[in-house]
């Protein structure tokens, strides 16, 4: 059986980054992971992915996407991102 963690933020929440790079910073919650207990945050954490052209049509490209992070480095704030 698979436990799922019981988190203290939802989605939509605004939240601030308590460790990492990030620290400080605000951001959204747009993704939920319940059965590793992560989420993603609008603008924090982006990492790049290097994809190569499958056919002889396309073209490589860089794409820039939110890695999840541990919802026990975040807390949640009452305030709106300004």
């Amino acid at each position: 059986m698979i436990k799922k963690h019981k988190l203290h933020v939802k989605l939509g929440d605004i939240v601030i980054i308590n460790s990492g790079f990030y620290k400080n910073e605000k951001g959204e919650i747009i993704k939920i992971n319940k059965k590793t207990g992560k989420i993603v945050v609008k603008g924090i954490n982006l990492k790049f992915k290097h994809i190569k052209p499958n056919t002889e049509n396309e073209i490589g490209e860089i794409k820039q996407f939110e890695a999840p992070i541990h919802h026990s480095n975040v807390k949640l704030t009452l305030e709106e991102i300004s």
